[in-house]
């Protein structure tokens, strides 16, 4: 196939494009380098005219002119403003990117004739606050979220349904878990693994919000990327957890991670950020279902690839 990426620099991204270039698709990838990075696509540049990079702005309205003229098959949105945080105090901004940024991507594939768009969505936000009897939560789960990001992930599927009616243009979105993994930036609490591992690494002090019971689903980043090609070709018309179903404290992260480092010295406490989620878990029995997808990461092995790579990387 003939295929395009939004966010191809950054993390999940590029390890999407390298998956694709690995199975002989040809490659489009649009990033405006804001949090991508071209180092993350050193591999793919190599790939020579089976891979093209386009630094662009999806919220650019030339974004919608460029994807027409590629004439992707299929579209992999997951370019994105990701910080919750910042979705709160500036929500203006964040709906300029996932909102109107998204409507270029889907203009765009309409015009360019794409059958299919594959969207990253986001599970920990999309459901606002479940109580714990309803955890892993299913698709079903009405959503009701509480934060601006997860509002625009929300409507992002919404838009999404919309052109599938209106132009017959097919859509998956996969709600992500916590996604962990090489390339990821220590930024944010997406990126806590990501930070503890380089903090384990360079001697530092880690940093736990809270009493550090609060619960996270953390699924490794080649899982997410095996979901998205299988949603190439399956998955039509819905909404599919990306998940392990399994809810994992923050406490029991860092002691995990810190063992694998060789480092005994505890985590110190910091008090809770306001607004954050006490627990959260995906159910991903539709993502079985429907794609044929299962994570095939556990914490162990994943936290452990994320060890080594910051450890080459500081090498």
């Amino acid at each position: 196939m003939h295929v395009l990426v939004t966010g191809g620099a950054g993390f999940i991204g590029s390890n999407l494009v390298d998956r694709l270039l690995a199975e002989g698709h040809s490659v489009d990838a649009i990033d405006n380098l804001s949090g991508g990075k071209l180092a993350n696509l050193s591999d793919a540049r190599s790939a020579g005219g089976e891979f093209s990079f386009h630094q662009i702005d999806i919220c650019d309205p030339s974004v919608v002119e460029l994807i027409e003229r590629r004439i992707p098959e299929v579209v992999f949105h997951l370019a994105a403003q990701i910080d919750v945080r910042l979705s709160v105090t500036d929500p203006a901004a964040d709906a300029r990117i996932n909102v109107m940024g998204m409507l270029n991507v889907l203009e765009g594939a309409r015009l360019g004739g794409a059958r299919k768009i594959c969207f990253a969505s986001s599970g920990g936000t999309i459901y606002g606050t479940v109580d714990p009897e309803d955890l892993p939560v299913t698709e079903a789960h009405p959503q009701k979220p509480v934060s601006p990001y997860g509002v625009t992930k929300k409507v992002g599927t919404d838009y999404l349904n919309a052109y599938r009616e209106l132009h017959q243009i097919e859509y998956t979105s996969l709600a992500l878990a916590n996604v962990y993994g090489p390339r990821q930036d220590p930024h944010g609490e997406a990126g806590v693994v990501a930070i503890f591992a380089g903090r384990l690494l360079s001697g530092e002090e880690c940093t736990i919000f809270g009493d550090g019971r609060q619960t996270r689903d953390y699924v490794f980043v080649d899982d997410v990327v095996d979901a998205f090609v299988r949603a190439a070709d399956k998955g039509s018309g819905l909404l599919c957890n990306i998940g392990t179903g399994i809810e994992t404290s923050v406490n029991g992260l860092y002691e995990a991670m810190a063992a694998s480092a060789g480092v005994d010295t505890p985590a110190v406490h910091a008090p809770a950020r306001h607004g954050e989620l006490e627990r959260s878990a995906l159910d991903a029995g539709r993502a079985r279902m429907h794609l044929g997808w299962e994570p095939f990461t556990d914490l162990q092995t994943g936290t452990a690839a994320v060890l080594d790579w910051f450890a080459d990387r500081n090498a």
